[in-house]
């Protein structure tokens, strides 16, 4: 064990260690007075060399081995303490004044109305003047409704995992019942509302589901792996092309004005046949005016899609179409960049009020 005279080395040491660290203002001065006592030459270290613990008798050099470390620890939780209440203090100094949370809130703006809310709302509005009521189903979907019920071959791209989120298959999902034995996933399209609504309703029918949906893009100005679609469904008797091309006409002079013409590019989708891609173009849409944009895609409903739903081709007809809610938004606002939407930013929110 030490000596008085060594303890009481070890105890001014300490002593001389608080008024240093009650000196110090800032953090370099912390490191700095640290170092004059734990650094290579620091006094604490100086005084440890001077030590001869080898001369000690092995019961007594345990002891005085914890001794010497108090001092070390005790030395090191002063300036740890002192640092944390310099960092606090400058912490504080750069919020300002405490806030009293008992106050009004000095920003006491109204609320605004997102503007990808405000397009669904738009949309909804129009085909409400038409006979079409809302529809909805999960996000979180199975794999039959989402490729198998609309008529997506097994080897189709969009059912790869570098394109669709599926959930492990241990997951348990007890509120969205599946057809089979099928995986989960979140939805890629609004699609699969089509079929919900196919087994839950009888025809005719017209319905528009506007949702969320999950696809593995990578995010740039115009991807995003979140994104919103707005699916729509005819069905009746006799439904042909005209009729919607008619119903597209009318949502195109709706959103973006009387002057808006559309026209119907020959594709493919597997859920409609035959499949068009929706071009349009108005001259009221600034530096868009003029230009033919795409929209979305539409045709008329498979029949394959028809049978999943329970109906007999032979006797009903439809149409449908699927567009991005967020490709609206964009077109009519001039914004080219689609993070925008989902950064929270009230300086670009508060532009839609």
């Amino acid at each position: 064990m030490l000596s008085e005279g060594e303890i009481k080395n070890l105890n001014a040491l300490i002593v001389a260690a608080r008024n240093d660290a009650a000196a110090c203002k800032t953090p370099p001065d912390i490191a700095a007075y640290k170092a004059k006592y734990l650094g290579r030459n620091g006094q604490f270290t100086g005084y440890l060399k001077g030590m001869r613990f080898n001369t000690m008798p092995p019961e007594q050099r345990q002891e005085a081995g914890q001794q010497v470390n108090f001092c070390k620890v005790e030395i090191e939780n002063i300036f740890a303490k002192k640092l944390s209440d310099i960092e606090a203090s400058q912490l504080a100094s750069r919020l300002g004044p405490p806030v009293d949370p008992t106050l009004p809130a000095p920003d006491a703006a109204p609320g605004l109305v997102h503007p990808l809310t405000q397009a669904r709302r738009e949309v909804a509005a129009l085909f409400r003047k038409i006979g079409f009521t809302l529809a909805d189903g999960p996000e979180l979907e199975t794999e039959w409704f989402n490729f198998d019920a609309l008529n997506t071959p097994p080897d189709h791209p969009a059912r790869n995992e570098q394109d669709t989120f599926y959930l492990p298959e241990s997951t348990p999902v007890g509120n969205v019942p599946r057809h089979g034995a099928e995986r989960y996933l979140l939805r890629s399209h609004t699609s699969t509302v089509q079929i919900r609504t196919l087994l839950r309703e009888k025809p005719p029918l017209r319905i528009l589901a506007p949702g969320r949906t999950f696809r593995r893009d990578n995010v740039d100005a115009t991807h995003s792996a979140n994104f919103h679609q707005v699916e729509g469904l005819c069905v009746d008797r006799r439904v042909t092309v005209v009729d919607l091309k008619a119903a597209l006409d009318f949502l195109a002079r709706g959103l973006f004005g009387p002057g808006a013409q559309t026209r119907l590019r020959p594709s493919f989708f597997p859920f409609t046949e035959p499949s068009f891609e929706l071009d349009f173009t108005s001259p009221d849409l600034g530096r868009l005016s003029g230009k033919w944009l795409e929209l979305g895609g539409c045709g008329l409903v498979h029949p394959e899609v028809f049978a999943a739903g329970g109906l007999d081709p032979a006797h009903w007809t439809g149409y449908a179409f699927g567009f991005g809610l967020e490709r609206i938004a964009m077109v009519r606002a001039g914004i080219d960049d689609i993070r925008l939407f989902y950064q929270n930013d009230l300086r670009f929110l508060r532009q839609f009020s």
